[in-house]
């Protein structure tokens, strides 16, 4: 355990943010994973949504979400055929 103040804040800062940001992966995880390309177009819209907002804060890299939003936009693609 650190004996200075600040590192003592700097620990408890980073428990916070990165229990945030396992959550935000987590839930991102859920969507990706719950999406069927059966289902309407606005499903596609709130993964791609929770993927923009996860680089917005810096959960995530801003390739990852392209690659998630490029993979849902390919079978939503399939299932139109």
């Amino acid at each position: 355990m650190a004996n200075i103040k600040a590192n003592q804040k700097s620990i408890r800062q980073a428990a916070r943010r990165a229990e945030h940001n396992k959550s935000v992966r987590t839930r991102l995880k859920s969507l990706v994973k719950g999406f069927s390309a059966a289902a309407s177009a606005g499903s596609a819209s709130t993964v791609a949504s929770a993927a923009d907002k996860a680089v917005k804060s810096g959960v995530i890299h801003r390739n990852k979400a392209n690659r998630i939003k490029a993979r849902l936009a390919k079978k939503l693609a399939a299932a139109k055929k």
